[in-house]
């Protein structure tokens, strides 16, 4: 399916800008549709003075009236004129008589989607349309009428550019308060005029044990706070609902996230919606989450540097070795190991399990430094294209494998001469294919060494990557040995 940005993109019509406050209000199509119980479908113009839906979103606490998702259908002809209107006359404009929907009736309102501008005013960029189910209708509760109103206090804001507030900071979906987890009205001056049971339920898990109508929020959580317990500065700004913020109230083992939306007609601020959710258990399992991030990091760099020891005391006994074969065999098994330790390394240094393998092998080219400046060799190593991000799993053996292999080009191909070593990385959809050329004097066409190494690179591509590698010499320049990885072999084994 495509995205909002695909779509709007699509009919040429809307500027970056543009789509970046259609995502903003899109992001909050689920709250919008909440407060009013009605489906809420978000229209952008076509060049052909149509329009085309770029999101819809379904209330959570009443029936939906679209079975099937409408983003990427154009308008239907009996909404056409209101939208048309309502975008072309920048008011909303609201179904004269009820509409019709598959045996439904409904009533359909239709809200310009107003980009504020700054000095240059302001600029109608869209269509947002509201359509409430009348099959459903029963007498109202109190939070139901509560609710409406500060929907329609909402799309009024969204007439006229006030929201959604580009200041406003982004925060995760998860997590984030909802209207059905708690709602808290304020008036202009930070006092309780409506709170939710669930709201009401929240603040008395967190201490307070009164009613929040005819409370001052603001004077509601400093009683719930501990004494001489440092709290978030933005908590006042929230509390009073001068800015759209967002912060976490924490007491008694409970946390409670909060959302402000400030309320304004036609920029001036009347009250605010101040939006709850108890977080506890989601807060517990984020830090239990960075807790075995970090240990995971600490159990990296010491593996790092536990492999860093071995390849010393690897380098140390092959410098006290009194055989040349020794002194080969000890100084491959340093580099392997070393090699190993880089992938690690590089672990331990962020979160995500996912390595940068341009980054891990610029620095295993480092490795073979001191076999490229063996006596009687000059070689040159470099590599092109881009490896990008893989898993863990599979940078340490693409990782070892790739270092014998420059290795053996450079002793190999290249001993006692000046050469280059050429490493080519390209990467699509399905397959990873990583090059490997020297300019030496070539293997015998069909026949490979039966080294260590070589076991150890067929044995690493082909038994844990599920990969191909094949070796062939260049006319007259040289060795390619050639290594395909498929990708979907990579991703399946990551997740």
């Amino acid at each position: 399916m495509s995205t909002l940005s695909d779509l709007v993109y699509a009919q040429g019509r809307s500027s970056a800008e543009d789509v970046e406050w259609l995502h903003r209000l899109a992001g909050d199509g689920q709250l919008l549709a909440d407060l009013a119980f009605a489906d809420i479908v978000l229209w952008v113009p076509t060049p052909d003075d149509s329009f085309v839906a770029v999101a819809h979103t379904r209330p959570s606490g009443a029936a939906t009236l679209f079975y099937r998702d409408i983003v990427g259908d154009r308008v239907r002809p009996q909404w056409r004129t209101q939208i048309r209107d309502a975008f072309h006359e920048a008011r909303i404009v609201d179904s004269a008589s009820p509409d019709w929907f598959e045996e439904t009736p409904t009533r359909v309102r239709a809200v310009p989607v107003v980009r504020a501008q700054g000095v240059e005013g302001a600029q109608t960029i869209g269509v947002i349309t509201r359509h409430t189910n009348l099959g459903e209708a029963r007498t109202p509760s109190r939070q139901q009428i509560t609710f409406n109103d500060c929907a329609d206090e909402l799309f009024g804001m969204v007439a006229t550019g006030d929201f959604p507030d580009m200041s406003a900071p982004t925060a995760p979906r998860r997590g984030a308060p909802r209207a059905s987890d708690g709602l808290v009205r304020l008036d202009v001056d930070g006092v309780t005029t409506f709170a939710s049971p669930n709201a009401l339920s929240a603040f008395n898990r967190l201490g307070f044990d009164d009613e929040l109508e005819g409370e001052s929020l603001v004077e509601v959580v400093t009683r719930i706070l501990p004494a001489k317990r440092q709290f978030d500065e933005s908590l006042p700004v929230v509390l009073t609902g001068r800015a759209p913020w967002r912060a976490d109230v924490e007491s008694r083992g409970v946390t409670v996230s909060l959302r402000t939306i400030p309320l304004r007609d036609h920029g001036k601020r009347i009250g605010a919606i101040v939006l709850c959710r108890d977080v506890t258990e989601i807060r517990h399992q984020e830090q239990e989450l960075i807790t075995k991030d970090a240990t995971i990091r600490e159990i990296h760099h010491r593996v790092k540097n536990n492999l860093q020891t071995v390849a010393s005391l690897l380098r140390i006994q092959a410098r006290r070795s009194h055989t040349e074969e020794g002194r080969d065999a000890l100084t491959q098994a340093m580099r392997r190991v070393s090699a190993i330790a880089v992938v690690h390394d590089t672990l331990s240094e962020g979160l995500a399990q996912n390595v940068d393998f341009d980054e891990v092998f610029a620095r295993v080219l480092k490795l073979v430094a001191e076999v490229a400046a063996a006596p009687n060799t000059r070689a040159k190593t470099h590599s092109t294209g881009k490896f990008g991000t893989l898993p863990s799993e599979y940078a340490t053996p693409l990782a070892l494998a790739l270092t014998e292999l420059v290795t053996n080009a450079v002793e190999h191909g290249l001993a006692g001469k000046e050469g280059d070593v050429e490493i080519i990385a390209e990467r699509d959809g399905e397959h990873l294919e990583v090059r490997v050329r020297d300019t030496g004097t070539g293997l015998p066409e069909g026949q490979v060494g039966r080294g260590l190494g070589t076991q150890i690179v067929r044995t690493l591509i082909q038994g844990e990557l599920g990969g191909t590698i094949d070796w062939h010499t260049i006319m007259g320049s040289g060795t390619e040995v050639t290594i395909e990885i498929p990708l979907r072999y990579i991703e399946r084994a990551a997740n």
